[in-house]
């Protein structure tokens, strides 16, 4: 079995040693790297080349946003999980559209690190059940709330809706290549044709737009977000 190589950043230590303690308990998980900045954290991440790295969004030097933003362009094999107290959807956007593959409430970090550590190195997504509750809230809004077509006369082809309903679902664009038998580039230019034809700005917009239109069902975002597989929570952030 190949090791499970971690980088933990977060600028308070009691929160890094609460997070190696969690994760050492796993057979064959090892923690390679610790980070106390967000200059640090993409630095250090790009010198080990983790399987995982854990993120805090608030950091000195560097915004953890920003953080994510690079070493997704600098180490794209490395899933990110940003662990925060924030629990904004404003937040959970950003971090996904960065680039994040899950998001933990520190208030939720024994219960939920190790699950979401398995859960992206698996190369699924991963959303506390809080957060996912929180996401969900906008994902089942009325139809009338959801983004319309960008512009008048805006239409998308079949390749496009098959292309947004992978997009989705939470496939990568490398996924969304091997699933359509297309090179990865193409998706990207289909990807950012969509996203300017339709006026949308982020993967949760899209998504937003997928439900709204009934290209994918609520139910499948629910699975996207990783809430069928976990207890509902009511825990709360001080």
């Amino acid at each position: 079995m190949r090791e499970l190589r971690i980088l933990i950043a977060d600028d308070h230590g009691l929160v890094r040693r609460g997070a190696r303690g969690v994760l050492h308990s796993r057979n064959g998980w090892r923690v390679v790297g610790e980070a106390a900045n967000g200059r640090e954290a993409v630095e250090k991440t790009i010198k080990f080349k983790p399987d995982v790295a854990i993120m805090d969004i608030s950091m000195p030097e560097l915004d953890g946003i920003e953080v994510v933003r690079q070493v997704r362009e600098a180490v794209p094999d490395t899933k990110i999980i940003v662990l925060t107290m924030h629990e904004s959807d404003q937040m959970v956007q950003r971090a996904l559209d960065a680039g994040a593959h899950g998001y933990v409430l520190k208030s939720d970090l024994t219960d939920c690190l190790a699950k979401a550590v398995k859960a992206v190195s698996e190369g699924q997504r991963f959303l506390t059940p809080k957060v996912s509750e929180i996401v969900l809230e906008g994902f089942l809004k009325p139809r009338s709330q959801h983004p319309r077509e960008g512009r008048p006369g805006a239409r998308t082809t079949p390749r496009e809706i098959e292309i947004i309903r992978l997009l989705a679902q939470g496939k990568s664009n490398k996924e969304v290549a091997a699933g359509l038998g297309i090179a990865v580039r193409t998706v990207e230019t289909h990807r950012a044709k969509i996203m300017l034809k339709l006026g949308l700005h982020s993967l949760v917009e899209l998504i937003h737009y997928a439900i709204g239109y009934g290209i994918i069902s609520a139910p499948s975002a629910a699975e996207y977000l990783g809430t069928r597989s976990e207890p509902k929570s009511h825990s709360s952030t001080k």
